[in-house]
């Protein structure tokens, strides 16, 4: 693991106090769905392609069942009998052909990888399947997932790196998580002028919050991750 010297700790720090608006940073919609199986959807599409791509799959699906998307972007989670469950996900997908799944409902062919991957449509009926194993049918539940949970979504095919599984914590609520795709890595290397792998982020963004609180700005990794992530897309 790369371990950064606190000089380059603060060199991160202060450009993105610069450079972002950091104080008050209200997160992007996504981090408000109205139920947790969007969660999902979005992490396992969300995997190295355009975000707008995951928007339009997370649409479709949505559409197709008559779902509401989004909450309003306030912290406490939805009543439970205005949510659509992990349960109700697998009743009515959990046997579908993933085929069918990815034509007609997401209207999303994307695979896990290139090489020998699965389609993400059936990807997210298997992490589905593994929540619902749990017992984990609302926003509500996540406090109860067993250790065991992590290990078995990273045995689904494409799901191995454990990124997908850290960003659907991340939009369940989690705010000490971060997805370290490569916006975030390009990010802190342009500063650092050093390679950064993506298990280097997560420690790397979380010594950065705690730099930012000694100039009085109180910002959770989640946040951090998502504030630079928005700026480095819009570095054309």
């Amino acid at each position: 693991m790369l371990k950064l010297e606190p000089l380059q700790i603060s060199e991160i720090a202060n450009f993105a106090n610069e450079n972002i608006k950091l104080h008050d940073y209200k997160l992007d919609a996504e981090y408000y769905y109205q139920s947790l199986p969007l969660c999902v959807i979005d992490s396992v599409y969300s995997i190295g392609v355009k975000y707008e791509i995951v928007k339009k799959t997370i649409k479709n699906f949505c559409e197709y069942n008559d779902l509401q998307i989004y909450r309003n972007r306030i912290k406490k989670f939805p009543e439970f009998n205005s949510q659509f469950s992990v349960s109700d996900f697998v009743k009515l997908y959990g046997n579908k052909n993933a085929e069918d799944l990815a034509n007609n409902i997401f209207k999303n062919r994307q695979r896990t990888s290139p090489t020998n991957g699965i389609l993400k449509a059936e990807a997210v009926v298997l992490f589905m399947k593994e929540l619902y194993a749990e017992n984990i049918n609302y926003f509500q539940d996540l406090d109860n997932i067993s250790d065991n949970f992590e290990q078995k979504i990273k045995l689904i095919k494409g799901q191995k790196s454990g990124i997908s599984l850290q960003y659907f914590f991340m939009l369940a609520g989690n705010e000490n998580l971060i997805k370290p795709d490569r916006m975030v890595i390009r990010f802190i290397e342009n500063i650092v002028k050093s390679q950064v792998s993506q298990n280097d982020c997560q420690e790397i963004l979380r010594n950065v919050c705690s730099e930012l609180r000694k100039i009085k700005i109180v910002i959770s990794p989640r946040k951090l991750d998502n504030a630079i992530w928005n700026f480095q897309r819009n570095q054309r």
